[in-house]
């Protein structure tokens, strides 16, 4: 039972780390606290948006460490958790469209 804790929370981390880095990556388009940090986030978003195709390799690597585990998981009868494996695929197909679409997420999020 432990280990099967053990490995939904890091097969969950890696997908919420992919999320974070996918966010990362078009926080130029985001308009994120711009009453409370307009100036700080000129900054940031000039300096993340030239991280951009690191920050979205980032996450296709994570994307694939979290299915490789919950993969291994599978191989040690061990079942991953349902809201493991919806986080799972939900974190995937947001990369991918950010990824596959860069334009139009770009043009959606800027309004």
């Amino acid at each position: 039972m432990k280990d099967r804790a053990h490995s939904d929370r890091r097969t969950i981390l890696a997908s919420l780390d992919a999320i974070t880095s996918a966010a990362a990556a078009s926080s130029c388009c985001l308009p994120l606290l711009p009453f409370l940090a307009a100036a700080g986030m000129a900054g940031g978003s000039a300096f993340l948006a030239q991280l951009r195709p690191y920050l979205l390799g980032a996450s296709l690597l994570l994307i694939g460490f979290g299915f490789y585990q919950a993969h291994r998981a599978k191989q040690c009868n061990r079942r991953t958790g349902l809201i493991a494996t919806i986080l799972l695929w939900s974190s995937a197909a947001v990369v991918a469209v950010m990824v596959l679409f860069p334009q139009a997420v770009a043009a959606l999020l800027a309004g």
